[in-house]
């Protein structure tokens, strides 16, 4: 069924702020009301959130928010919930509607549906075979999975027994998973044969034999036919045999209840330096903060609910990125979710971003969603509507992973003007409508986003999200408006970690989100300080600037750890790379400031330009001029340096500290991780440079 309502679909926060003057009497002027009421009483609004989706558990809850500290907040005691189960109780509606639970495709342009009953079938086989190979609530079902339906199957039959799932995508190599899977010691490991990614098919049966000769705890290997469905290994069970029970178990089979703050998964930071964090969330955090992410403020509605028939969701990310895991959350609401997996780029010999709009064409998609970097790559390869097929059932468009830029964002809507859409059929004048989100790994969540009734402007972000208590902190510790400031959540959001695995003191954790300040400073709900048992507000480690006024919109500047403190003035590197990457000739670039213990500000910038362009006199010049005419000529770089590649982390962000270090003088192991690297190879010519610059500063 590919129809969508003819009507436009009302904002789901407009319903939710009907719900609220209906069944609890509340009415605010404003959303900057309605953001205040829900971070200053925030048992009433979580509540609220457990009552408008009509959340369900055998047992009753004490209270929403019964402790209020950070970390260890305590979340609804006494609740008993499954995302698994949360999920299914949408396969008999949706599916009378005809709507499909997932939608596929791939390089290789191989389509395929999935209907919610199929989902529920598969869902139960797995987890019955995962039970008899003995998994128990809280043992860790670790994947090696691209983003597949059959990744979704396997993640949802783990958390259905109470498994407690984690994933680490194909492109990464053994060393990085190890790094992660070893943390955990997982009792399942499910696997795939190889993918497909930039055209190329790649081999993984190697790796597969790696990861199971190095991780003991392994009892069952389940393997998968990714590119080759009749694939064989010795001691490996078959995907196709573990899902293809359909009897009277399978269809009694329900997901059993667990307490709310049960893990569900394991999520892994950046790793750049040392052993990366194994981040544990749990169930009941997840399905709120997810329902609240994704229906209220990204306005992904349930695909058989009138308001919203036939939503089409799509987000595209690999494994390897907690967008999978948003993406994914769309089930929650009973939304059909639109998934591509391989290069959204093409091929590097045939170079061709027209290939996700031309996959949501095809699709049906009425959500798209990607990094900004996507954006900015469709932009500069010049990527016209003519060659994409239909779009005009795009209702809205989504950004996250990066600052996305006003020109990017002006480009995105002017293409959206061009295939049909402009924003009107929604009742817009301003085009179609962006929710650029900002949010992290470390919570799965947002703490800045979209509001659809909310007036945007491109490169800023509409608001900062019910329930996230999101301020801008000084140097000193004191809120700001209108000024860069640190980011700071003030008060617990139920998806915040339960704890670091291993950490078993807690240490790790606090010095990771909540040494910076201390404890009780700025934790009353809605402003001023509490005891110390309150703890310590979360701090994010973004730039955050707050706009004033009642619908200010919020700029995010880069990492707080990477500023460019020139001469007393201090900027995210967002803003430089806005201005450097605005010209056509820069293909991406990289700047890192060397003011350090006193030592005079030394800035270089690394640039890779496009083929046929020099890195002359005039190049660099004109560089230093859109610096110079955009921010200020406090902010040109001292050297300007073409390198072939930017280093970037799996996850696809700049290594702006570890180049920083590795300049200073640091060794290069002590300062990044080259298997928790997307283009380790580059490195070596940041360390041939930083060794020369060395040793010349030295000679002087």
């Amino acid at each position: 069924m590919r129809e969508t309502a003819t009507a436009p679909f009302i904002p789901q926060i407009r319903l939710y702020q009907d719900w609220l003057r209906d069944q609890r009497g509340l009415v605010f002027d404003d959303y900057d009301a309605l953001w205040r009421w829900s971070t200053t009483d925030l048992d009433a609004f979580w509540q609220s959130i457990w009552d408008y989706f009509a959340l369900q558990s055998p047992t009753p809850h004490s209270a929403a928010l019964a402790k209020n500290t950070m970390p260890g907040a305590q979340w609804f005691p006494g609740a008993q919930v499954n995302y698994a189960r949360q999920v299914l109780r949408h396969a008999d509606a949706a599916h009378a509607a005809g709507v499909p639970a997932v939608v596929s495709n791939n390089e290789k342009r191989q389509q395929r549906e999935l209907s919610w009953l199929e989902l529920r079938r598969q869902v139960a086989s797995l987890a019955l075979h995962l039970q008899a190979q003995g998994v128990q609530p809280g043992d860790r079902v670790a994947a090696y999975l691209p983003n597949v339906p059959e990744t979704l199957v396997a993640f949802l039959a783990t958390v259905s027994i109470g498994g407690v799932w984690s994933v680490c995508a194909p492109d990464m190599g053994t060393h990085a998973v190890l790094d992660r899977f070893k943390q955990i010691a997982p009792k399942v490991l499910i696997a795939c044969d190889g993918v497909t990614h930039a055209g190329r098919d790649h081999d993984r049966l190697g790796v597969l034999a790696e990861l199971r000769a190095a991780l003991p705890s392994v009892q069952h290997t389940l393997l998968l036919g990714n590119l080759d469905a009749t694939v064989l290994v010795a001691g490996c069970a078959r995907w196709t045999s573990a899902t293809a029970r359909d009897d009277a178990e399978t269809a009694n089979f329900e997901p059993l209840w667990l307490p709310f703050d049960h893990p569900l998964w394991i999520v892994y930071s950046s790793g750049t330096t040392g052993l990366p964090k194994p981040i544990v969330h749990g169930h009941g955090g997840m399905i709120l903060v997810q329902l609240q992410l994704g229906t209220l403020h990204n306005d992904v509605g349930c695909s058989y609910a009138p308001n919203s028939w036939g939503e089409r969701y799509h987000w595209y990310s690999s494994t390897g990125w907690v967008m999978w895991n948003a993406q994914l959350a769309g089930l929650l609401g009973g939304t059909t979710c639109v998934i591509f997996d391989g290069n959204p780029g093409g091929s590097r010999e045939q170079p061709d971003w027209t290939t996700l709009w031309r996959f949501a064409a095809d699709t049906g998609v009425t959500f798209f969603g990607a990094g900004a970097a996507f954006y900015a790559n469709c932009m500069k390869a010049g990527v016209t509507p003519v060659r994409c097929g239909d779009l005009s059932r795009i209702r809205a468009l989504g950004s996250t992973g990066s600052p996305l830029s006003a020109e990017v964002q002006q480009w995105g809507t002017r293409f959206m003007a061009e295939a049909g859409v402009d924003g009107r059929a929604q009742g817009r004048s301003d085009g179609i409508w962006w929710s650029n989100i900002s949010g992290g790994t470390d919570f799965a969540g947002a703490f800045i986003g979209g509001n659809r009734e909310l007036p945007q402007t491109p490169g800023k972000m509409q608001c900062r999200m019910l329930g996230a208590a999101v301020e801008a902190w000084s140097e000193t510790g004191q809120p700001v408006i209108g000024e860069v400031g640190e980011l700071v959540c003030t008060q617990p959001i139920p998806s915040m970690p339960l704890f670091l695995w291993g950490d078993d003191s807690g240490a790790r954790y606090l010095a990771s989100y909540f040494d910076m300040y201390p404890p009780g400073h700025g934790r009353q709900p809605g402003g001023g300080d509490a005891g110390p048992e309150a703890g310590a507000v979360w701090r994010h480690g973004d730039w955050l600037k707050i706009d004033a006024g009642l619908e200010g919109g919020c700029v995010i500047y880069g990492r707080s750890d990477a500023t460019i403190n020139r001469h007393g003035l201090r900027m995210g590197t967002s803003e430089l790379y806005s201005a450097i990457e605005a010209l056509p000739e820069v293909l991406d670039s990289l700047v890192v400031d060397l003011e350090y213990l006193g030592r005079d500000s030394y800035m270089p910038l690394f640039v890779v330009l496009q083929n046929g362009a020099a890195l002359d006199a005039a190049m660099k010049a004109k560089i230093s001029h859109a610096v110079r005419t955009a921010l200020s000529p406090r902010f040109v770089p001292d050297g300007i340096f073409l390198v072939a590649e930017i280093p970037r982390t799996l996850s696809g962000k700049k290594q702006e500290l570890p180049i920083k270090k590795l300049l200073l003088g640091q060794p290069l192991e002590k300062v990044v991780n080259r298997d928790a690297m997307a283009n380790p190879a580059c490195l070596d010519w940041y360390v041939a440079f930083a060794q020369k610059r060395l040793a010349d500063t030295a000679r002087q």
